[in-house]
């Protein structure tokens, strides 16, 4: 079973920065895509960024040329950095990893959330 970890949300002004980052702990054979999802109030969550093992990165279209994601693979951490924030990125962050489990089975791991306010 793995857990996911948040961390690094809080409350910026309109144009600040942000880095969130997201530890995983347990055991898994293996820990293949990490991506971050958002959700704001009375929306879907969304999928904002996705890197896979190999590094190869994926982004919402409202993120891009705004945020990176980046991942080491050795301590299965994955990070978002978020740059020119404006109030419509405010949301709860989650972070999600998908694996290969010991027995081989797929699974996939959510955080608990961490909390970005942006002020406009």
């Amino acid at each position: 079973q793995v857990q996911l970890v948040e961390s690094g949300g809080g409350l910026v002004q309109a144009g600040g920065s942000l880095r969130l980052s997201c530890a995983s702990s347990g055991i898994a054979y293996s820990i293949g895509d990490m991506a971050w999802y958002r959700q704001a109030p009375g929306k879907q969550r969304e999928l904002v960024a996705l890197i896979t093992s190999g590094g190869s990165t994926n982004y919402a279209d409202s993120v891009k040329g705004r945020f990176t994601i980046s991942r080491d693979n050795f301590r299965n951490t994955v990070y978002l950095q978020m740059n020119s924030l404006k109030p419509e990125d405010t949301a709860v962050y989650y972070c999600n990893a998908a694996g290969l489990d010991l027995r081989g089975a797929e699974f996939a791991s959510w955080g608990q959330g961490t909390q970005v306010t942006v002020s406009s």
